[in-house]
């Protein structure tokens, strides 16, 4: 009788084996019929564009001694695909866990009007956590 080894514990989440998949898709020749059968339907698509495609793929596994066995980020990818405006594939951009270290964010902070709360909303709502301390 053999023993079993037990399988490594992986938390997984988005499309399996994205970058064998991104493989598949030929650029000028793929539509978003092809792309929808090899990778599936797109987490994400563009906020302003709809051409554009977005799929990801993350798995965790559990860290080993140093990391005391919390979680560690073993794939981080990110495949963006571009279409036309007739459906077929124009750009494949895929992203891996290097790639993504390396992008760069902008550091402001962008001000919102609208979450402002008026003078007189919070005067309310600090006679309101004033009225229910105490009870």
């Amino acid at each position: 009788m053999q023993a079993c080894q037990l399988k490594e514990a992986k938390n997984k989440h988005g499309i399996a084996y994205l970058e064998n998949r991104a493989k598949k898709l030929i650029i000028n020749y793929s539509n978003t019929n092809d792309v929808i059968n090899i990778v599936g339907q797109p987490h994400s698509k563009g906020i302003n564009n709809e051409l554009n495609w977005i799929y990801i793929e993350r798995v965790f596994s559990r860290g080993k001694f140093h990391k005391l066995g919390k979680n560690v980020l073993t794939t981080n990818n990110v495949l963006v695909l571009t279409f036309n405006k007739f459906g077929i594939l124009k750009e494949k951009k895929f992203l891996d866990k290097e790639d993504l270290n390396k992008l760069s964010f902008s550091n402001e902070i962008t001000e919102n009007d609208l979450a402002k709360k008026s003078f007189v909303e919070k005067f309310l709502n600090s006679i309101k956590s004033k009225m229910y301390r105490n009870k």
